[in-house]
């Protein structure tokens, strides 16, 4: 059973469909029916693909600006400890709290953490690297970066059936379907 399972999280049925307009359609009704695991492919941007598709917005500028904020926060504090508390010393007669000196470091510190924080974020939220997916062993696949428009439903889908999601999508409009493992 356990071998079937993981078999069957390879499976993707790719569609391609004639225009920008069609593929955003097949999007609504995808959604609307229930699909949750598919992936609509363009050689642009469509506006209102994310909605269209159910995605909601990205966590990823909550939890860059949280780390960004704790990193400020920090840096401040190391600066204030440091020249207030842990060595003081009369510099031309400042005084040990002169908060206006720390900011190139708090400034860096936050940018470059928010940098970091960035980068990580969007690998881990996007699952990222991925090496190998099943729609690149199709050879019609690789025009969608030129003129064509595909979905992809994968099998992990709850709602994935290979005859039922097949006929569903010839039924929004799908002309090349292709079952790939």
């Amino acid at each position: 059973m356990r071998m079937a399972k993981d078999k069957l999280h390879n499976k993707v049925i790719l569609a391609e469909f004639e225009s920008s307009g069609a593929i955003l359609q097949a999007a609504c009704e995808l959604r609307d029916a229930g699909y949750t695991h598919f992936d609509c492919h363009s050689p642009f941007p469509i506006h209102g693909m994310n909605d269209a598709m159910g995605i909601k917005r990205s966590s990823l500028s909550v939890l860059v600006g949280s780390f960004a904020l704790l990193a400020l926060g920090g840096a401040f504090y190391m600066q204030y400890w440091m020249s207030s508390v842990d060595y003081r010393l009369v510099i031309s007669g400042k005084p040990f709290n002169s908060f206006q000196a720390y900011t190139p470091v708090v400034f860096a510190l936050t940018v470059l953490t928010a940098a970091i924080v960035s980068f990580v974020a969007v690998l881990g939220l996007s699952k990222l690297p991925r090496f190998n997916h099943p729609t690149f062993s199709s050879e019609r696949f690789a025009r969608f970066s030129d003129d064509a428009f595909f979905v992809s439903v994968e099998s992990d889908d709850a709602k994935f059936d290979e005859v039922k999601t097949r006929s569903f999508l010839v039924s929004i409009g799908a002309q090349n379907i292709e079952v790939l493992e």
